[in-house]
């Protein structure tokens, strides 16, 4: 190994153990609302985070919106009403308990994000008059203006102000530390969390954590069928090391899962072939409600559920005539748009309809106000778009009042992808839980995107308060928890052996061989034959290629575990496939051995774990959480009457 050109110093070797409370795996969303949550109710929190907390994580960078704030002062609709639309809406294929947080719990964190210092109103009178914004208490709303529970908020100071309240409230921060493996005990059949290993990514300094409670709030799976060596840093969205380690420690030590089966369509940056997110002219998501226009200037018209034309911009964000209310993007009661991008209707069949390519957005065409609020303030607040969209345009010139910007679909997608290039995006799988989102394994909780169907960074801070209220509880009720050394050591021993080899694979050559093997064997269309390649092939390069990984420093070593990673989370996929024996359309699941499309037999979650190096299939009913605000109610009642009162006084 050689360290003599690393900037860093060299610890490879050196040990640190540590002994808290609550161990929070994870500094983004949601691991700093479980930090905070915790160390509120007087435990001792340690929080280990692969990067900087301070930045890091799918909100680093900002988010525009804040979803599902069903209990703020303008909302017309109750978080029941909006947990259940989302249930019904992904076919019962949901995670009610987490949807129902979120609806429930939502405005409260955001209530806490304006007491660290976040910004989540108008405060400027910036958009004084706008049909979105409520005058009196300055909010500004999204999507639904007519029912508004979704807000619109300035995401980009979120994370400095959650990990300056982390500092405050004590939480022993572990900033590039991977976390890497859970350490638990056994218990006859029963596995109990006690803590976890990590190691930091710049000094190779290993640690072992010992914890009566442990949070998984990690990344969900990403770089499994796209990935391209040559351009690492648009193969995702969400940032390149977010990559579902959550998934593979948990994985490997026997935690449950279900919809690992489900993934769509490439879409989130493929691999250098699209353009980087919302930077292309669209009316998706931070663009919701932008005029589109063919190459003729003729204007694409919207339409409400029932076909009939929107003759103004308004209609375009309240419900039609009967309809209550309806999710973003008009999901609800079949809301019908002429054009929602590619995802819904391809460029070939708009331009069957008279429709001339290209199609551009005009934001010209629009009211001042909403104008400015989706160039300016969304595109600018989501992720990655303030720098390299909003700063960079502006400065070569792009006008919204006088340009148009061409559409290549969502900004994130170009016009086409291959079938086999498949994304665990749009409410993947993940880990399943109970009412105190607690897993199978005792004292292990996740939250964000940890957990099956979740998406947003509205349900990422919610899940993750509770995760930290429910945690800190079990944490005061028990006594340490009993430290295994033979594991910290076997763990440590796998995390060095690459920088041992003489000379090997690189990681980028692993990730590329996976991304290969997934694209070929677990593609949209599988069989029982292409997925038994696929888990051979796997196999195989855990047996002749994991062996010969070899790296020279930290950094390289921290990307070689990722891999490690992403490998095991393929396995897993492979097995869940095989495990649903039909086709599912609300899965985009589609086997050409088992054709028939969601029989009655199989609407249910398939769970899968680990258990003796083998994959095990469980079965749960879609209602097994209940009704969810009677199980909530039931679940949180010192929450309901002691901590949130404070937040409506």
């Amino acid at each position: 190994m050689s360290l003599h050109k690393w900037p860093y110093a060299n610890e490879i070797g050196r040990e640190e153990h540590l002994e808290c409370d609550v161990l929070v795996l994870g500094g983004g969303l949601a691991g700093c609302y479980a930090a905070i949550a915790a160390a509120r109710k007087g435990q001792k929190v340690i929080l280990m985070e692969k990067g900087a907390t301070k930045r890091s994580g799918s909100a680093g960078s900002g988010f525009d919106h804040w979803e599902s704030a069903c209990t703020n002062p303008g909302s017309q609709v109750t978080p029941k009403e909006v947990a259940e639309a989302y249930i019904d809406e992904q076919d019962h294929y949901s995670n009610g308990i987490a949807h129902y947080i979120e609806c429930r719990e939502g405005w409260d964190r955001l209530l806490d994000m304006e007491s660290f210092g976040g910004k989540i109103r108008d405060t400027e009178d910036e958009f004084k008059g706008a049909e979105f914004r409520d005058d009196e208490t300055k909010l500004m709303y999204a999507y639904d203006y007519t029912n508004r529970y979704t807000l619109r908020i300035w995401g980009s100071g979120f994370k400095p102000a959650l990990y300056k309240e982390c500092q405050k409230l004590g939480v022993k921060v572990l900033d590039r530390t991977e976390a890497t493996s859970l350490l638990t005990k056994k218990e006859g059949d029963k596995i109990i969390g006690a803590g976890a290993c990590g190691m930091n990514v710049r000094t190779g300094k290993f640690y072992s954590v010992s914890a009566k409670s442990t949070i998984l709030a990690m990344s969900r799976p990403a770089r499994v069928w796209l990935f391209n060596a040559d351009l690492p840093g648009l193969c995702e969205f969400r940032p390149f090391n977010s990559i579902g380690s959550g998934h593979a420690m948990g994985y490997r030590a026997g935690m449950e899962f279900t919809m690992m089966e489900k993934s769509v369509r490439g879409e989130f940056s493929a691999a250098g072939r699209s353009y980087p997110p919302y930077s292309t002219g669209n009316n998706h998501n931070t663009w919701y409600g932008a005029t589109m226009v063919d190459a003729r200037g003729v204007e694409i018209p919207y339409l409400d559920r029932d076909g009939n034309e929107l003759k103004s911009v308004s209609e375009r964000f309240n419900p039609a005539k009967g309809q209550k209310f309806f999710l973003k993007g008009g999901v609800i009661d079949e809301a019908k748009y002429e054009y929602r991008g590619p995802e819904t209707m391809p460029f070939e069949e708009l331009a069957k309809r008279g429709y001339k390519l290209p199609f551009y957005a005009d934001l010209s065409k629009m009211p001042e106000m909403e104008r400015k609020v989706i160039w300016g303030m969304m595109v600018g607040e989501e992720g990655r778009t303030k720098i390299p969209v909003l700063k960079y345009y502006t400065e070569k010139g792009f006008d919204p009042e006088k340009h148009m910007l061409q559409s290549y679909g969502t900004g994130w997608q170009s016009a086409n992808f291959l079938g086999q290039e498949r994304q665990l995006f749009g409410a993947p799988g993940g880990v399943i839980t109970d009412w105190n989102l607690m897993t199978n394994i005792e004292g292990v909780y996740a939250a964000g995107d940890q957990l099956y169907a979740m998406d947003c960074g509205g349900a990422a801070s919610a899940t993750g308060y509770y995760a930290g209220r429910k945690a800190a509880v079990h944490a005061s009720e028990i006594a340490p928890v009993e430290y295994d050394r033979a594991q910290a050591e076997a763990e440590k021993e796998r995390l060095l052996a690459p920088l041992y080899t003489e000379e090997g694979y690189s990681w980028k050559e692993l990730n590329f061989a996976i991304s290969k093997c997934m694209q070929n064997y677990c593609a949209e269309v599988k069989c029982e034959e292409l997925l038994n390649e696929g888990l051979d092939l796997l196999n195989t390069y855990s047996e002749d290629i994991v062996p010969k990984l070899h790296c020279e420093n930290p950094h390289d070593l921290m990307r070689t575990h990722e891999v490690l990673d992403i490998l095991d989370v393929s396995k897993m996929i492979l097995e869940a496939c095989k495990m649903r024996k039909s086709s599912s359309a609300p899965l985009c699941f589609q086997r050409s051995d088992y054709p028939e499309m969601d029989p009655e037999e199989d609407k249910k979650f398939l769970t899968i774990r680990l258990e003796n190096g083998k994959a095990v299939r469980g079965e749960i009913p879609h209602d097994y959480y209940g009704d969810v605000e009677e199980m909530y109610e039931k679940y949180n009642r010192d929450y309901i009457e002691e901590e949130a009162p404070k937040y409506y006084e």
